[in-house]
């Protein structure tokens, strides 16, 4: 029998991306392809099938793509039959291009025909010729793709893709095309079918997921579809990633303050806190009504977390402008944020604007809110010290020092605590209590004696995954975050 082809995919970008390279890593192996990890030594430390799945949102992508393929080209010249992919927003913003500049690429697919991977490699190697394939509007919804999760105990679930939205600083929309969205039985189906497999936490996911409903009409199916989730038996955690200010109502607030397996932690898009900033960017807010969000949510919900986006330096801002985000931040009183020094996105509004502002002054804008988010989120992890949470452990690369042995969970508000686990058999997916005893701007510790452990069925399926290991091998700290998806939302 012939050796089966390796694969490896490399994943640039948002959620979204993270959780297609998963449709795609599905697809090579419902095709017959074995990961690289798991050939050891194959073709001396390359892949058969080198799949790049691209961003378009950052400036400079394209550059950090071409690096890496250059990289790549003697390696392949010295592995006939490898094989080099590039698909992703990038590869749908540059088409052509792709091929011209880097000849030794294989196939070319755009975000709304990944599920022609396969068949494109497949072509490629018979007709010995590049394979493109783009296509302006979605073919299949990648939902119904076979799927590899990265994770046991956690999954992505898309309720839509596309953006209807039209920010000036984002690319997103024209490379991922209108919102299309799910039918709430197949969502609510995909669900059960992961709990059935022993995922006990869903994070839905959507370019602008409280927009979902727009496609067939119902303006609160999104609230209707946390409510939905509540009654399914074993799903004890539901997050969602990232809603839009502008659409955020309160029909959403209610289902989470009344759906308990809904988590405490909202991720909202501020962008700017200056409303002449805002109106520039096209979002349509303003601060008055952000903040007004964060007010209900609070009262609704006192200890939900609450984090964001920030960008900093967009064409036209001016200090007044910039303290007006810092007054914003100050009452928001984020948990995180995720801040950036605004950066040109070829092929957007914002790229053409003629007053944009100089490097050094956007670097010293950025250091000032960096410093002020910090400030606050360490004063409001202070007030966690104390407090007893359930974690759900994570995977991880562990942390060891010479007088403890930490590994690290989420809160149900989403914050990561790293807890000592002198003598106690716990595996990532299950449960356990602790009392937090130290506060870092972007972490909580817990260093006393873990107070409880329940063992799950996700602790179970990852067991099951990783049988003959140690149970207890291999845990530790999960990145801080998921980059968010910046300028979708």
């Amino acid at each position: 029998m012939s050796t089966p082809r390796t694969y490896q995919v490399r994943t640039y970008g948002c959620q979204m991306n993270v959780h297609d390279s998963e449709r795609l890593s599905g697809l090579l192996e419902d095709a017959g392809y074995v990961p690289f990890e798991a050939a050891d030594g194959h073709q001396g430390g390359a892949a058969d099938v080198v799949v790049f799945n691209t961003c378009a949102v950052r400036e400079n992508a394209d550059n950090k793509l071409y690096g890496n393929l250059g990289h790549l080209a003697p390696i392949k010249a010295a592995h006939p039959g490898m094989q080099i992919a590039v698909g992703g927003c990038l590869a749908q913003k540059d088409r052509d291009t792709i091929t011209s500049r880097a000849p030794w690429v294989d196939v070319v697919f755009g975000t709304h025909n990944i599920g022609s991977l396969p068949v494109l490699l497949e072509r490629a190697r018979v007709a010995e010729e590049a394979q493109v394939e783009i296509l302006e509007s979605l073919d299949v919804f990648p939902s119904t793709l076979p799927t590899k999760r990265e994770s046991a105990y956690a999954a992505w679930v898309s309720v839509s893709v596309g953006c209807n939205n039209t920010c000036t600083f984002c690319i997103v929309p024209s490379l991922r095309g209108k919102e299309k969205d799910r039918r709430p039985g197949d969502i609510l189906a995909e669900i059960r079918a992961l709990v059935a497999e022993g995922v006990t936490e869903v994070t839905l996911l959507g370019q602008n997921v409280n927009a979902y409903g727009v496609e067939f009409g119902d303006r609160q199916a999104f609230s209707k579809l946390l409510r939905a989730c509540g009654d399914i038996e074993g799903l004890e955690r539901v997050r969602f990633t990232s809603p839009h200010p502008a659409e955020f109502t309160d029909d959403v607030i209610e289902a989470m303050a009344e759906t308990p397996n809904v988590m405490p932690s909202l991720h909202m898009p501020l962008q700017s806190g200056s409303d002449r900033i805002l109106r520039a960017m096209r979002r349509s807010y303003r601060s008055t009504k952000f903040l007004g969000i964060i007010e209900r949510v609070r009262a609704a919900l006192p200890e939900a977390a609450i984090t964001t986006d920030i960008i900093v330096g967009f064409p036209g801002e001016t200090e007044e402008d910039f303290q007006e985000t810092l007054r914003v931040v100050g009452e928001s009183r984020f948990a995180s944020a995720f801040t950036f020094q605004y950066s040109k996105r070829p092929g957007t509004p914002a790229a053409a604007l003629d007053d944009q502002v100089p490097p050094a002054v956007v670097k010293d804008r950025y250091e000032r809110l960096v410093d002020l988010v910090n400030e606050i989120a360490w004063t409001e992890n202070k007030r966690q010290v104390g407090r007893t949470v359930e974690l759900m452990v994570a995977e991880g690369e562990g942390r060891k020092d010479a007088a403890t042995h930490r590994l690290s969970g989420r809160s149900p508000d989403n914050r990561l605590v790293h807890f000592t686990v002198d003598g106690v058999d716990v595996r990532p997916g299950d449960m356990v209590t602790v009392e937090v005893t130290y506060a870092a701007p972007h972490h909580l510790v817990a260093d006393g004696p873990v107070l409880g452990v329940r063992r799950t069925r996700s602790g179970d399926a990852w067991e099951a995954r990783t049988v003959p290991k140690p149970a207890t091998v291999g845990l530790g700290i999960p990145s801080v975050g998921v980059p968010p998806m910046v300028g979708s939302c």
